[in-house]
């Protein structure tokens, strides 16, 4: 078991998209191991490569109630979403202590290659959907609270420096 640290915010990597995966090797499968390592130890419901300092196309989500039941992705694109809207209190262990009620679609398509190397889709819906779609924001260099109205965005972001000068 590989737990790895997080990178703290505000480094640029959590700001950066981070490259495509060409083809899915053993590299890629340890990787992705170390992440569901990493995602359980916290726990959370999800991670992205970025936010271990992995600059590729990489998740993994886990919403499952008995866990063990990681998604695994490669340059996860959504397709399609709902137009019905889902409200889930959101937070990042790239910035402990912080968190914010975020509104995204309650359903997803999602094509993305698959752990066997092989292009897959599927449909997400409720804490899967937030999850994935939180992971896909990382991927492209944005953080969850980037999705709050400016000046909710702006308070958060106030606190949220208060909480990292006070550790």
């Amino acid at each position: 078991m590989t737990v790895r640290a997080f990178v703290p915010w505000p480094d640029k990597r959590l700001r950066t998209p981070a490259e495509p995966v060409a083809e899915v090797t053993d590299e890629t499968r340890a990787i992705w191991d170390d992440m569901v390592d990493t995602m359980d130890a916290m726990p959370g419901l999800g991670l992205a490569a970025v936010q271990i300092g992995v600059m590729q196309r990489l998740a993994v989500v886990d919403c499952s109630s008995e866990r063990g039941q990681a998604v695994r992705m490669a340059n996860p694109v959504i397709l399609h979403s709902s137009v019905e809207p889902r409200e889930h209190e959101e937070a990042s262990p790239n910035l402990p202590g912080a968190s914010a009620v975020i509104t995204r679609p309650r359903a997803i398509t999602v094509t993305f290659i698959n752990e066997d190397g092989v292009q897959d889709r599927r449909d997400f819906v409720g804490l899967w959907a937030t999850s994935v779609q939180h992971q896909v924001d990382h991927l492209n260099g944005k953080m969850y609270f980037d999705n709050l109205k400016p000046v909710k965005r702006q308070m958060f972001l106030k606190k949220a420096q208060k909480l990292r000068k006070s550790k």
